[in-house]
């Protein structure tokens, strides 16, 4: 079964479950801020991807941030700023089971489902 990781209100990832909705693609939802983040996953993700893409420097999270936080991030912190705070991660995080796909544009969603 297909996941979509990321939070409901964001627009892309609204984007991205009415793309999925429309040509009928099963998955499951799983909103990082009802139902959290585990460590384990996380870490494979950072393992697969990379913690420098997982973590999105454009949102108003990255920018709340202090800037002693945000001018020394590396992959430590980087891990504890996700886990407390899991809306720092681009959005939204498709996991096909084979691989996983951080945002969304239909050019790559056609590929992926190609």
């Amino acid at each position: 079964m297909l996941a979509l990781y990321g939070i409901p209100n964001c627009g892309t990832v609204k984007k991205a479950r009415l793309w999925l909705d429309g040509r009928g693609i099963q998955y499951v939802f799983h909103d990082f801020k009802k139902e959290g983040l585990d460590e384990q996953q996380l870490r494979a993700w950072i393992d697969e991807l990379g913690w420098e893409n997982l973590l999105n420097r454009r949102g108003t999270t990255w920018r709340k941030l202090p800037e002693s936080v945000r001018e020394t991030m590396d992959e430590a912190a980087a891990v504890h700023v996700m886990l407390e705070s899991p809306s720092i991660i681009r959005r939204p995080l498709l996991d096909t089971g084979s691989a996983r796909h951080l945002g969304f544009s239909e050019d790559a969603y056609r590929e992926v489902f190609a």
